[in-house]
């Protein structure tokens, strides 16, 4: 007699990369957040350090903060994202699509409880010169122009991806998302309103929230793709 072929034990599923993905940046902004937090001396140094160099730099560039301030206060404001987004979803529930338009709304509104709750609990000051070229108000830490624009680009970047878009709009889509997503960022701490590691944990929280809204539709969905109408 033949001796019964044993089967190979079942192995584990390794999580979805969006999962990782989400894990890696979650502990990172954790991470982050403590060290603004406990006010960590060579992170605080360094912040100085680049905001010093850049300030420097504004307040000998009048026509270039002119143009970082229509920037930072009209294209990549976070309400100018927040509009974006909330195009998106209406074209999604018009076109059937309501559960994944709910799920994009409420990822987009969590992103906004989740920064302003950090903003309180945090409670970090904003950078302040004797000569500022631009202002802010409340807390510093995390930065919301960073992490609105994280979440929302990439938030739409997903949307395109699951509409299988081609692939000059995927990339020009993806260009104007990177330089969207940066140039946010780079405009905050270069007019003096934000800390490096502010605009940071904006991008890594962000980042977070949408790599584990993704991951969760996925599961939810079976395969990520059921909630979409088919093409015409």
């Amino acid at each position: 007699m033949h001796s019964p072929t044993l089967s190979p034990p079942d192995r584990a599923t390794p999580p979805p990369a969006g999962l990782r993905t989400g894990a890696v940046c979650a502990f990172l902004a954790v991470a982050l957040t403590v060290l603004v937090t406990a006010r960590w001396s060579p992170l605080m140094s360094l912040d100085r350090t680049v905001g010093d160099a850049l300030h420097r730099r504004a307040v000998a560039e009048p026509g270039l903060v002119g143009v970082s301030r229509v920037l930072t206060d009209w294209v990549w404001d976070p309400w100018t994202m927040r509009a974006l987004i909330a195009v998106a979803v209406i074209a999604l529930w018009r076109g059937g699509a309501r559960v994944l338009a709910l799920w994009v709304a409420v990822t987009s509104a969590l992103a906004a409880v989740v920064q302003q709750g950090l903003k309180s609990a945090v409670g970090r000051d904003r950078p302040r010169w004797p000569d500022p070229v631009d202002s802010a108000h409340y807390a510093a830490f995390p930065s919301g122009h960073a992490m609105t624009a994280a979440v929302s680009c990439g938030l739409l970047l997903w949307l395109l991806r699951r509409h299988a878009v081609t692939p000059p709009v995927w990339r020009a889509a993806a260009v104007a998302a990177a330089v969207s997503v940066a140039g946010v960022g780079a405009t905050r701490v270069y007019l003096g309103v934000h800390w490096m590691s502010d605009v940071l944990g904006g991008w890594l929280l962000g980042a977070a929230l949408v790599a584990f809204s993704v991951a969760a539709h996925a599961r939810y969905t079976s395969d990520g793709r059921a909630l979409l109408p088919p093409r015409s």
